[in-house]
């Protein structure tokens, strides 16, 4: 089998299945069944779009990773996972795609049997997107002898803490949506239709920045306008844009999966006190989480700072003010894992990146400005350097 090189070294995929099969261990389990594209990505390089149809990554307690899925989808996995052997990319029928006269977990449960896979304990990623209902009784009701185990988040939880490699395609990242906030600020006008303003911001992210390509994004751009900005997370129409209006862009720069998310707020004309304050108590609550954003401090830590300072200036926040990311996949850039919020004792650690998300919701309007920050052994150290302020037009 021939491969082209994986984003990785093999030593690095070495290394996170050795960190995966550690948990899997402590928790008792004998095969993981892995079909969170993102942790099929990060344990073996699969790239592809293919996550619409029932695929996995197999990981037993020895030997090599061992990717499943559609037929025409197995030269796709022969380009990109790091494993050589055959025997790791295991295709299944076409006939068993979208097809309610049977299901393709049957295939996938004959080839657990036939490694010998299906005696012991199974870990199955069951509060995932991509793992239905469906799936899991159909895997269920083929073997018999094998012991089901929820493994959500297993492999999602051995992310968190992030690689020189992977940091480096971040800063790529970063980079990309610091070019795409600044053609925001060149195109952006009054009267500009919505979708065209999309386009281009489109457009410079896939184009990429410094000489590096950019990926797809997980989420699509959020850019609402007026009392569509009241919402967190309406897209874009062909409505035009109006002076007096505030419009708050949730981007991401993207490179090779990696994901550098950032948001900020647009507004054309006269600022209004409303906003100017707003502006004041998020920017001072930020520095305050910010403060909290060094090793050995917890989630909550960075939070509860944060809100002290946004309610002090007389402004409430009651959802959770960020989250981890890295590579990911539609429709979430989020990892899944450590939430800074109250209540989260997830102990920070340098390499860990998260989207500090300090948004605000008000009552003609919202307001984003928000930063990747990386946790280093001296403290925090935010991946872009654009300005943090209201953008005016």
């Amino acid at each position: 089998m021939t491969t082209t090189n994986p984003n990785f070294t093999d030593a690095e995929y070495e290394a996170r299945i050795a960190r995966t099969r550690a948990e899997m261990e402590l928790r008792g389990l004998d095969l993981m069944i892995i079909s969170d594209p993102s942790n099929m990505n990060w344990i073996t390089g699969y790239d592809g779009w293919t996550f619409y149809v029932h695929q996995a990554v197999l990981l037993p307690m020895e030997g090599e990773p061992v990717w499943w899925g559609r037929g025409i989808d197995g030269p796709g996995a022969a380009r990109t996972v790091f494993m050589r052997s055959p025997d790791s990319i295991v295709p299944y029928d076409d006939t068993y795609v979208q097809n309610p006269q049977k299901h393709a977990m049957e295939s996938l449960a004959a080839l657990i049997v036939d490694r010998g896979w299906n005696t012991g304990w199974i870990g199955v990623e069951m509060d995932n997107y991509y793992y239905s209902a469906a799936a899991h009784q159909t895997l269920v009701n083929h073997l018999h002898e094998a012991r089901f185990e929820d493994g959500t988040g297993l492999v999602n939880w051995q992310r968190l803490v992030k690689s020189e490699s992977e940091l480096l395609y971040m800063r790529r990242a970063a980079r990309i949506v610091e070019r795409m906030h600044r053609v925001i600020l060149e195109v952006a006008e009054p009267g500009m239709a919505k979708n065209k303003l999309v386009a281009e911001i489109t457009k410079a992210g896939i184009e990429g920045a410094d000489g590096q390509w950019g990926d797809y994004p997980a989420i699509v751009p959020m850019a609402p306008s007026g009392l569509d900005a009241t919402a967190a997370h309406l897209t874009w129409d062909d409505r035009p844009m109006r002076a007096g209006e505030a419009t708050f862009f949730e981007i991401a720069g993207v490179h090779r999966r990696y994901h550098c998310p950032q948001s900020r707020t647009l507004f054309f004309g006269s600022v209004p006190d409303l906003y100017r304050h707003a502006e004041e108590a998020v920017l001072e609550a930020t520095e305050a989480g910010l403060s909290q954003c060094h090793p050995g401090a917890r989630a909550e830590d960075v939070a509860n700072a944060f809100n002290a300072a946004l309610n002090k200036r007389g402004f409430e926040k009651d959802n959770r003010c960020g989250y981890s990311i890295g590579l990911s996949y539609p429709p979430d850039w989020g990892e899944r894992t450590l939430s800074l919020r109250r209540g989260d004792m997830t102990e920070l650690k340098p390499g860990m990146v998260m989207h500090f998300m300090p948004a605000l919701w008000l009552e003609d309007g919202g307001l984003e400005i928000t930063e990747p920050v990386l946790i280093t052994e001296h403290g925090p150290e935010p991946l872009c350097t654009t300005p943090r302020e209201i953008f005016v037009k």
